[in-house]
């Protein structure tokens, strides 16, 4: 839960509420635009409802800036919102925590990397140690209602996450950015591809997965990437 004060951030006036120093400074200005307030005001009366459950964890919120620091990511990609089941959202996109059943899309994507490594798929849904590597998972939405997707759509916090994008794009280079289903690849337009690796295909669900998903080559050619321009490969 969190209010806002036009003189102090979020992460100010709720230090547990974390985000890593490069993220804050970069997304500084957003902080005081109407939006950002009227954003803060709804997600802090949804938290305080007691009809409605909203996923994550209130202080995990801002999970994916915390994990992967501005300078450090290599990686970024893009989900829709939070899962909207109990226990699931840790506040890293595609994410959960251990000991939680794996969601089909993210079974799909442990599938798509044990086919292009030859590794036996993960049956850890914990993804913390990709965004320790430099791998921003990030959702579109920060915040989700219980059993309610896209609940928290068109709020406000695509004006954030897209203002991270755009942070990236204009003040890093040769980050991959991986965009997986229609409403990830309409980002597009926030990434400068002439400095940055773009892969796009059909999302991950089971709706979609076999529809070009699965064998996008998405994580070999992100390493190949990533290597050739002097940084460390991801181990997926």
């Amino acid at each position: 839960m969190f209010f806002y004060d036009y003189a102090m951030t979020m992460t100010d006036i709720y230090p547990e509420i974390k985000m890593e120093a490069g993220w804050k400074e970069a997304l500084s200005d957003e902080f005081g635009k109407p939006y950002f307030r009227r954003l803060t005001d709804f997600v802090r009366a949804e938290y305080s409802r007691p009809d409605v459950r909203v996923f994550p964890p209130a202080s995990l919120i801002f999970a994916a800036f915390d994990s992967t620091p501005f300078d450090k990511t290599k990686v970024v990609i893009l989900g829709q919102d939070p899962y909207h089941g109990p226990g699931q959202a840790n506040g890293l996109a595609f994410s959960v925590n251990r000991g939680i059943a794996l969601p089909p899309s993210l079974r799909n994507i442990f599938k798509e990397i044990s086919d292009e490594t030859g590794k036996p798929p993960r049956t850890d849904g914990d993804l913390s140690a990709w965004a320790n590597s430099g791998v921003l998972l990030l959702n579109t939405s920060l915040t989700v209602r219980e059993h309610s997707p896209r609940s928290h759509a068109g709020i406000g916090w695509e004006s954030l996450t897209d203002a991270a994008l755009r942070a990236l794009s204009e003040r890093r280079e040769n980050i991959v950015y991986m965009l997986w289903g229609s409403d990830a690849i309409r980002k597009r337009e926030l990434i400068d591809v002439s400095k940055n690796l773009l892969l796009t295909s059909p999302h991950p669900s089971p709706l979609s997965a076999f529809r070009g998903f699965f064998g996008n080559g998405h994580f070999k050619l992100a390493n190949d990437y990533l290597v050739a321009h002097g940084e460390s490969p991801i181990e997926w």
